[in-house]
């Protein structure tokens, strides 16, 4: 669980990276998750847009994303949705250092 100063230093940081995901009418599938799997591994910290057409609520998708790749939901704003997950398998020069 991330205290409120690590959410706020990890928003500070998502305000930089753009979209590396799109959710469309399809939803949230296997092949999605798998996906953000991998892109969480490779930058801990991402951030997925959702497209306009989606019927589902946007609280219900990053709550469902969350949960099922065991990542953290940093922020919704708008039609984006950060995630943090820390990569304990690599040892990264790039790697997200939190604040206590």
């Amino acid at each position: 669980m991330l205290t409120g100063k690590q959410k706020r230093y990890l928003r500070s940081l998502a305000q930089t990276i753009k979209p590396v995901m799109q959710v469309g009418k399809q939803g949230v599938t296997d092949a999605f998750i798998q996906s953000v799997h991998e892109q969480l591994d490779a930058h801990e910290l991402i951030k997925i847009s959702v497209l306009q057409n989606v019927v589902e609520d946007k609280r219900v998708i990053a709550e469902g994303i969350a949960e099922r790749t065991n990542s953290e939901l940093v922020q919704i704003i708008g039609n984006q949705l950060v995630f943090y997950r820390e990569n304990k398998t690599k040892e990264r020069k790039d790697k997200i250092i939190l604040p206590e």
